[in-house]
């Protein structure tokens, strides 16, 4: 299966040398130069996975996330200046799956593409939980191979790595789980990503939950230690 993948950068050049990489890769490509016209494309056709740059005219990345994930749960790659900490964060907590820091190298986008994929045919295949079932903890339902999450019986739109951390959280109730596990369950091993960007992840997913259930509180931090998913409270 050959993945689509959306490009949009206002820097041509940037657009064409990763545009070229990417296809002798196998991928298909789709260029955009600004975050408006992204937007329309990603509306109109079908996409698998995207890499915006933060910093566009128009409609900068954060705006078209922001728009993207009212309607679509497609995963994202972000690129942000190089020690824009806050960019990094920010994206992240708007439900970005991953960011890489400008200069980058074509070999290290197309690695982290790769991992991406990789992270949403686990989603799809059930990845090491139950092969041909849902994971269900109480009133939290989650079916991996139609990448649906419920809870209480109202659909919570999730991306891939969000999804990724709650199945590796869901599947051992009132088990801790530090970040280092937490990162290797939903980005794979030799994939370095920074602590906070798991935090981010969790504060996201608890705001989601939130936003369906306002008592929602079974993802648990445990301070110094990692995270754990409570499945009965009192």
């Amino acid at each position: 299966m050959a993945y689509t993948i959306a490009l949009v950068d206002d820097d041509r050049n940037i657009l064409t040398s990763v545009a070229m990489a990417l296809e002798a890769e196998g991928f298909k490509v789709r260029t955009y130069t600004d975050g408006a016209e992204a937007l329309r494309g990603l509306s109109a056709q079908g996409t698998d996975l995207a890499v915006l740059d933060i910093k566009m005219p128009r409609m900068d990345g954060m705006e078209l996330l922001q728009r993207l994930r009212k309607t679509s749960a497609i995963p994202v790659i972000f690129l942000t200046s190089k020690d824009d900490e806050v960019d990094e964060l920010l994206g992240l907590r708007m439900g970005a799956d991953d960011y890489i820091k400008k200069p980058f190298s074509q070999k290290l986008l197309i690695e982290r593409i790769r991992a991406l994929i990789r992270r949403i045919e686990a989603v799809a295949e059930g990845g090491d939980g139950p092969a041909a079932g849902a994971i269900v903890r109480g009133e939290l339902v989650l079916d991996p191979g139609r990448h649906v999450c419920t809870w209480k019986g109202q659909h919570v739109e999730l991306t891939v790595t969000e999804f990724l951390i709650l199945k590796s959280l869901a599947q051992r109730p009132g088990h801790v789980k530090n970040r280092d596990q937490l990162i290797d369950a939903a980005y794979g091993e030799h994939i370095y990503v920074d602590d906070r960007t798991i935090d981010s992840h969790i504060k996201r997913l608890r705001k989601k939950f939130r936003e369906v259930d306002s008592e929602f509180a079974h993802i648990e931090t445990l301070y110094g230690v990692g995270y754990r998913y409570r499945e009965d409270l009192a």
